[in-house]
Order: C-alpha cells, then structure tokens, then sequence
C-alpha cells in the first residue's frame, strides 16, 4: 500500500489545503538530496494525508536544483535562490511559502530519520503549536558525533539553558514542526540567516506564548558536514548576543 501511495502522491497533484508540509533546506546537496527526497516521500506518503515537499535551495552552485526539478513529481516544488544567503534564509523561505496545515522543516542530511515524524505530529494533534526533535530530552539517541562536536553541543546547550529563554534544551536540531499559524508569525519575524536562526525562532516562540513540546529523538552524525564547530559556537553565541539586543530595541514588538 505504502509502495501505490507513493507512485499516487508522485503524479497526483493534492487538491486543496494540504495537510503537511515539509521544507528541505538545501545547499550543494547533489549527491544526497535525492536519497532524502525518496526516504521522505516514501514513508510520509504513507501516512495517509495529502502532503507537499518543498526543497528551498540557498543558491547552491552545484546541479541540487537541476537534480531536483527533473524528477517532475507533482507535490515537489523547488525554491530558487539568486545567491547564497544562510540556512535560515532558506528554511524562512520554505516556510512561509508551505501550505500545510503543519508545516516540518527537515535538514537535507537525514540525520533525524523521517520516521520520527509521527512523534511530533502527535504532538502537534495533542494542541502544541510547535514540536521539536531533540536529542537533549530523555530518551534520545545519538550516533556517531563527534567528542569535539558533543563537547560543543553541550556547552551551547547550558548558555541555552541557564542564560537564555528559548524554551528548549536543544535549538539546533534540524527537525522541527510547526502550525501553519506559528509557522508564519515566526519566520516573518525572524531576523537571523545563518546557523542561530532556530535559536531566534525558539526564543520568539517562548516569548510570544506558542506550546512547545521538546520529543526526544534518534539522531545520527551523517557524514559530509559542511559545519565548522568552532566557527558555528562563536557565530552562536554572537547570534544570541544579537537576540537580546533586538528584543530590548523592540525590533519583535509589532510580530
């Protein structure tokens, strides 16, 4: 059954509203992407609800959005980007272009196997406005991270925790959920277009009173990163610098 309602959901353009929507951002992922487009579409196509994938690219120089487009599937559209301008600009993008009732933005390395999915939409049903995989709540699973890149997270994760307000303990993870509804009001008000801006979306979705439900996950180090962790923390802790200071200039009053 899982096997029809893929080959449907490929040249069945969906009608109406969809229920889901997923955002891949993505930047030079031609070697990956289509591994991840396949392991989504294939099991969120069987999950029984009309859904669409949206691949936001952030002006990779490589052929991801050649790739991509000559797939022709009805429910995949491509965003383009003139040039690259961060992670988060393209997940923004993706977002606020998505239809769906719920809308799960998903990084193109398939760290965090699709079929997770399920976990934060039961969430989503149980009347949170926001569900985040995370691989700081209990019951987690890590594979393959590095020492360095461990030690990094958790170092982050205690400014996090014990400085700042963002009302989860892991920001970074690339696996979040939102409502249509959140989901615009958020990425609207986002300043933030690199690594940080799910530091920025969290600390905004704590400030404006949205539900967030933190769903431990299982998470795997996939190989070919394009992070420098060390780069990354400065960046970070500079981003958070840079969201405090918004806040008291009131550059979120009017979001």
């Amino acid at each position: 059954m899982s096997y029809e309602d893929y080959q449907r959901w490929k040249i069945t353009p969906v009608e109406g509203r969809p229920t889901l929507s997923v955002v891949i951002p993505a930047y030079n992922e031609e070697m990956r992407i289509i591994p991840t487009i396949g392991a989504i579409a294939s099991h969120v196509s069987s999950l029984g609800m009309p859904w669409e994938l949206i691949v936001s690219d952030d002006g990779s120089k490589d052929r991801t959005v050649q790739i991509v487009e000559e797939l022709g599937f009805a429910n995949l559209r491509v965003l383009r980007a003139q040039r690259n301008e961060g992670k988060g600009s393209a997940v923004r993008r993706g977002m606020l272009a998505a239809r769906g009732e719920i809308v799960l933005f998903d990084d193109a390395d398939n760290s965090t196997p699709i079929e997770e999915i399920s976990k934060l939409l039961e969430k989503i049903r149980e009347g949170y406005d926001i569900a985040i995989g995370s691989r700081a709540a209990r019951g987690a699973e890590e594979a393959n991270k590095s020492l360095v890149r461990r030690a990094m997270s958790n170092g982050l994760r205690w400014v996090v925790a014990n400085i700042f307000s963002a009302g989860a303990r892991d920001t970074q993870c690339g696996f979040k959920m939102f409502t249509h509804e959140a989901a615009q009001r958020l990425f609207r008000a986002q300043t933030i277009s690199g690594f940080s801006f799910d530091l920025e979306i969290l600390y905004l979705a704590n400030k404006f009173g949205y539900r967030i439900a933190e769903v431990p996950i299982a998470w795997v180090d996939a190989p070919g990163s394009k992070l420098d962790p060390a780069k990354e923390a400065q960046r970070f802790l500079r981003d958070l610098v840079k969201i405090k200071l918004n806040d008291l200039k009131g550059v979120y009053a009017n979001a």
